[in-house]
């Protein structure tokens, strides 16, 4: 009898080590994500940068984009005719008593010297990464860089800043799950396919994004398991592979210091009555911000649900950009005719210099943090 209650007591006092381990852990997970939010000007923990307003700032833009040898045609709206320039001229405000800093280029490189920076996404992702070279070449003007380009399946970019030993790349990814050919030679999206996340491994911080291209069907047939279709539902397919991503980073990265970001939700402006005007219109010919959250009418995109819900459910802190609300304002800011497009209806991706290099002032922000 008394060897049964030895026995009970030893196993109720290894459940509780085994509770007090678990609970341990999900409280440094939990401290690990808290640690990644920005800070107000103080201290203090609850402030949100992602909500404000833009302000005129005439010592804006941060860098002549005609100066910036990584910047596409396509972004580059003032080399495209862009005759206007108000749109260069806007900083991002947060509400009082939260603060962003100012840009260091500098600092950002040193803070990355021998590292590997690594942006995986689509072209919303691309409109980042040249922004943020711009940045740092504008900032580093001296700085010796080597440029490189691979082919392939999933083709990529990389700049190397050799004075800093910095490299920052992307990897084209339009799904972040693999999209490849079978032996039939049909394209087949594979909701649970991973293949293409061993190029990502190494890098010392990773920025991902992905939305835009589950409404385009660019594949002849979506596998999940075992279960094949022609398509489904997007949304459904969408968060099936955010899951499958979510669950790769927490098994290759979720050990290591590799620091990682995702892209939130880019806007697109085609409906002006997104903004209060009347049916008809997009966002071509719009020259100035709106001026505060009341003034925006469009609904929230599902995007944003389903990529918070899968990042709280991480082991791996992974920071949300969360850029939604601060680009929704800027109906002004869209390539448009300005991207060598002859139809010039592009409202989805933005001018560079402009909106992009506040995602990068906050990813920047976040990285400090």
């Amino acid at each position: 009898m008394k060897r049964r209650d030895l026995l009970l007591a030893t196993i109720l006092v290894l459940a509780a080590a085994c509770t007090a381990t678990a609970a341990g852990k999900k409280a440094a997970i939990r401290r690990k994500h808290e640690k990644l939010q920005p800070q107000a000007a103080g201290g203090s923990s609850s402030c949100d940068v992602y909500r404000g307003s833009w302000v005129v700032d005439e010592s804006y833009p941060l860098y002549d984009a005609a100066s910036c040898p990584f910047v596409r045609k396509e972004f580059d709206c003032r080399r495209m005719g862009r005759p206007d320039t108000m749109y260069l001229k806007y900083r991002w405000h947060p509400n009082p008593p939260c603060s962003l800093p100012r840009f260091d280029g500098v600092k950002l490189l040193n803070m990355w010297r021998g590292k590997k920076v690594m942006f995986v996404g689509d072209s919303l992702v691309v409109n980042q990464y040249e922004s943020l070279l711009c940045m740092l070449h504008a900032a580093a003007p001296g700085a010796r860089t080597n440029q490189s380009w691979a082919s392939g399946e999933n083709p990529s970019t990389t700049v190397r800043f050799e004075d800093y030993g910095v490299t920052l790349v992307y990897f084209l990814s339009h799904y972040l799950v693999d999209l490849a050919n079978d032996t039939a030679g049909r394209t087949v999206l594979k909701l649970d396919g991973m293949d293409e996340g061993r190029a990502w491994l190494g890098a010392d911080v990773l920025v991902f994004g992905s939305w835009r291209w589950w409404w385009r069907k660019s594949w002849d047939y979506i596998q999940d398991g075992n279960t094949v279709v022609q398509d489904m539902d997007r949304t459904q397919a969408f968060t099936k592979g955010l899951q499958t991503w979510a669950r790769w980073v927490d098994a290759n990265l979720a050990q290591t210091s590799t620091r990682v970001f995702f892209q939130g939700y880019s806007p697109n402006h085609l409906d002006s009555q997104e903004w209060g005007e009347p049916p008809g219109k997009t966002c071509i010919g719009e020259t100035q911000p709106l001026n505060n959250a009341a003034a925006y009418h469009g609904q929230p995109n599902p995007q944003d649900a389903i990529v918070r819900r899968t990042l709280a459910g991480m082991a791996k802190p992974v920071h949300l950009l969360d850029i939604t609300f601060m680009s929704e304002l800027r109906k002004d800011g869209h390539t448009t005719k300005y991207n060598g497009d002859s139809l010039g209806r592009d409202c989805t991706h933005w001018c560079v210099a402009g909106v992009p290099d506040t995602w990068n002032t906050v990813l920047y922000l976040a990285g400090n943090s």
